[in-house]
């Protein structure tokens, strides 16, 4: 069995057992606060695409790995708290945004999809077209809501992390993907990575 397919097996093995705990630590919230559901449907949508996602070539470092796994793995630790510090309406309208904007991205991405760096292929069409990396730019918008509505040291810092492994996570793709000519290309057409004229 090949470095790749080890890997590919890996991803799937551990996101798999975190999504589990994940869905029980959140499912007795939902009945107090149903916009949980929004975090729960967001992140299962992440991990079902992990699942179904098709092969491509492999950034196979050690730090695209584990760049790779904190990035995905992180947001799958926080927790549902009665703390909420922004009028819920706000809260919920940033989730559903970017719940929107990541759905969007991984409908246009199909199953090119994965943890660690790889090229599935350029994608130039639907959000791709504004930003070269909109599901991130999803996944933090609807973190960012759950936060609000979820407010605690612990939630603060895993997200802190994670938001700054994925920006670390970008420049790592792109590093990998630039190799490719069609990449270059498209980056060259679209110039923000995830928040148009600012980064």
């Amino acid at each position: 069995m090949t470095k790749e397919k080890l890997l590919d097996i890996a991803e799937r093995v551990v996101i798999a057992l975190l999504a589990v705990k994940f869905v029980m630590g959140f499912t007795p919230s939902l009945e107090s606060h149903p916009y949980n559901w929004l975090l729960l449907f967001s992140e299962m949508a992440t991990v079902v695409i992990i699942m179904l996602r098709r092969s491509g070539a492999v950034a196979m470092g050690i730090y695209p790995i584990v760049i790779g796994f904190i990035g995905t793995a992180l947001p799958l630790v926080v927790r549902p708290v009665a703390n909420t510090i922004a009028p819920i309406s706000l809260a919920i309208a940033i989730m559903g945004i970017g719940i929107m904007i990541s759905l969007a991205a991984k409908l246009f991405l199909n199953r090119s999809f994965g943890i660690v760096a790889a090229n599935r292929g350029t994608k130039r069409t639907g959000p791709y077209r504004l930003i070269r990396h909109p599901m991130y730019a999803g996944y933090i918008l609807t973190q960012m809501g759950f936060l609000m509505l979820n407010f605690s040291t612990w939630n603060l810092v895993i997200y802190a992390v994670a938001w700054t492994t994925q920006v670390l996570r970008i420049r790592e793709e792109e590093a990998f993907l630039m190799q490719d000519q069609a990449y270059r290309d498209y980056a060259s057409a679209v110039g923000s990575r995830l928040i148009p004229g600012v980064f």
